[in-house]
């Protein structure tokens, strides 16, 4: 019988405000590169690092429920403009934190 995956904690924000800003690039650049640059990433990447900063500042360290929480409140973000979804972009921040803490993606290593 396969193990449940263990959930994955990040370290406590040491600051917070800093750690959105690198979300915000580090996403923006992710989704200029994945289609095409255009206007609207800079408003999801701006969106979704709110969200982390204040998941983050309200003590929430678990990946996992942070990926909801971004899920949960970008449905409300008019991604008619856009080639991605609440979902891709949850799935890359994940992706986007799991490669700052060196932890591989693949496989569940």
């Amino acid at each position: 019988m396969s193990e449940p995956v263990s959930p994955i904690t990040l370290p406590p924000p040491q600051d917070a405000t800093q750690e959105g800003q690198w979300l915000y690039r580090s996403l923006l650049t992710w989704l200029d590169d994945e289609f095409l640059p255009e206007p609207v990433n800079q408003d999801i990447a701006q969106q979704a690092s709110r969200v982390f900063v204040r998941q983050r500042l309200e003590g929430e360290n678990d990946l996992g429920s942070l990926v909801i929480a971004i899920v949960t409140e970008l449905q409300s973000f008019d991604f008619s403009k856009s080639f991605y979804s609440e979902f891709a972009v949850a799935n890359a921040v994940s992706d986007l934190l799991l490669d700052s803490l060196g932890i591989e993606r693949c496989c569940g290593n």
